[in-house]
């Protein structure tokens, strides 16, 4: 196999092509990002079309398309074992196009949930198989890096769809009530150019992934040794795809292709799988997405209208990519443990300044500022490596299968987590809720600091072994090894 100079890293690697799989396969992460968000800015316009005024429907309309979320991550694990990674992205970026223009389109408000909940299936796929199908691509000393990358589109959606947001709708008095939003060009049809402005990245994403390569993990699970060896070839040479080939097959000796649910319970399998998913359910329960979904209640109860919560929102939105960004090359210089360390500790501090904010009523920009050194602080640690974490330390064989596991907790977290703040609002108020925030995140960072081990620069195959010997101070390999 060979490669000009200049595609080549110093390790012989086509790190070129390499690039270019991964920013299809990060696609998914982009549309999750913008596709999960948009609702947000759209929430007062669509609200005073359907005439939404019980709190339980308007919670239904952010909420739904975490049903789909669940249906997508829950079938994640079954379509990519059956039929691999490439098909369920394909039928993922399928149904954010059916979505997005569902949305934009629908009639009424039964209708719209419908598109929303297929929106959130396509969310559900893409979140889980996403990541993993990077994972399985990329070299072991880069992989943290290339998985992050689907963080960083995740985030480019979210700000995409912000920015969208902000440039379609027209100033609104502060004053205005929903009748008054009705009667604008808003609440007719600009919240409909909001969702369909999904279907641009939609179809690209449908397009591109038909040029991507099958994940050769899966290949060679699926016994296509022939042309896993092709896919590695045109990675690293033929050197690299031969040892990396042998250590996949080592992992697969005397396994047969179907995989049981059982198999999760297996005391090799099992410890593995708690620390997933508690790192799933931590990444939901730690609270930003609050701040992201309840974006204009938050701003309001700290005294922002509506056309500087506009603002404020985008303003989120690029503190998030800016800090993603940050941490791209962190994740496999500083490691997965120590990030996911200072994420929960300063998630922990923030929050419980949060709630002391307003319990004293000191509102205003000091709320805004605590609320971006929050989501600072969530984009450099736990937003990027919860991801890595999970696509990476779970075993070849049901590899699939538990990263649907991992991804159905998350979701599951998120709708629990989405549903409960405007009861915990109305409750605790805002105060009592991020205090309770922060002894999450508090009781996240013993876990982690206990339970999960440090993973970065260590193959796939060597990382399976390892754990599943109970190790938890992981050796890195040479970056020449597999992924």
């Amino acid at each position: 196999m060979e490669h000009t100079k200049s595609q080549l890293d110093t390790n012989g690697l086509n790190m070129g092509y390499v690039w270019m799989i991964c920013l299809v396969a990060a696609c998914g992460g982009l549309l999750f990002g913008y596709d999960w968000v948009v609702i947000g800015g759209a929430k007062p316009f669509y609200e005073a079309y359907f005439s939404i005024t019980d709190p339980a429907q308007s919670g239904w309309a952010m909420s739904s398309a975490l049903v789909g979320c669940v249906l997508g991550a829950a079938i994640s694990g079954w379509s990519s074992d059956r039929f691999g990674r490439k098909k369920p992205l394909i039928l993922a970026a399928i149904l954010f196009t059916i979505s997005a223009w569902g949305t934009a389109v629908a009639s009424n408000f039964d209708l719209f949930v419908v598109y929303r909940i297929i929106g959130g299936i396509g969310i559900g796929l893409a979140s889980a198989l996403s990541p993993m199908y990077i994972a399985e691509i990329s070299p072991a000393d880069k992989r943290g890096k290339f998985v992050a990358i689907n963080q960083l589109t995740i985030v480019i959606g979210v700000l995409a769809a912000q920015l969208v947001n902000l440039m379609i709708a027209d100033p609104v008095a502060s004053n205005a009530t929903q009748a008054d939003i009705l009667a604008t060009w808003n609440g007719q049809s600009g919240w409909r150019w909001m969702f369909g402005a999904e279907l641009v990245p939609a179809l690209a994403f449908l397009v591109l992934m038909f040029f991507v390569p099958e994940s050769p993990r899966w290949l060679a699970k699926d016994g296509q040794y022939e042309k896993a060896s092709r896919m590695l070839g045109k990675i690293g040479g033929d050197a690299y795809a031969k040892q990396t080939l042998a250590d996949i097959r080592q992992t697969l000796v005397g396994e047969t292709h179907k995989v049981s649910l059982a198999e999760l319970s297996k005391p090799s399998v099992r410890p593995i799988l708690i620390i997933g998913i508690v790192l799933a359910v931590f990444q939901q329960w730690c609270g930003i997405n609050v701040i992201f979904n309840y974006a204009q209640e938050i701003f309001a109860s700290a005294g922002f209208d509506i056309n500087s919560t506009l603002k404020s929102i985008v303003a989120t939105g690029l503190i998030n990519l800016l800090f993603t960004l940050i941490a791209l090359p962190m994740v496999d210089k500083i490691g997965r443990r120590k990030l996911m360390l200072i994420g929960s500790a300063g998630l922990t501090i923030i929050y419980g300044m949060m709630a002391a904010a307003y319990a004293t009523g000191v509102l205003g920009l000091p709320v805004l500022l605590l609320v971006l050194a929050a989501i600072a602080i969530y984009a450099l640690t736990l937003a990027p490596v919860t991801w890595v974490l999970l696509s990476e330390i779970f075993p070849n064989r049901v590899r699939g299968l538990a990263m649907s596991a991992g991804t159905l907790a998350l979701w599951i977290a998120c709708f629990v987590l989405t549903y409960t703040f405007p009861l915990l609002n109305a409750g605790l108020g805002a105060a009592g809720s991020f205090l309770l925030y922060g002894l999450i995140c508090f009781a996240g960072l013993i876990f982690i600091y206990r339970k999960v081990p440090e993973t970065k620069g260590v193959t796939l195959e060597a990382l399976e072994a390892q754990l599943a010997q109970g190790k938890v101070k992981l050796t890195p390999t040479k970056a020449s090894a597999s992924a």
